[in-house]
């Protein structure tokens, strides 16, 4: 689907940051939304959306158990 948003679990990306998990909820909202930049009436709720992915993504990462690695 959206190509661009890569993968953020070891053994692919070895250091997460905040930044990196808010891009990819960026680019998710902007795929399903279909706006890259939302008109003023509907920006609140994009960033609304942006920030509820990007909290469900930290809570996905962090739970995650990949085997061969240590757990976080």
């Amino acid at each position: 689907m959206c190509r661009s948003i890569k993968t953020l679990r070891p053994p692919f990306t070895d250091e997460v940051t905040e930044e990196d998990i808010r891009a990819a909820a960026l680019q998710y909202v902007r795929k399903i939304s279909g706006f890259r930049a939302p008109a003023a009436h509907n920006a609140e709720a994009f960033d609304r959306a942006v920030e509820a992915i990007t909290r469900a993504s930290t809570a996905l990462l962090a739970s995650l158990q990949v085997r061969g690695t240590a757990p976080r």
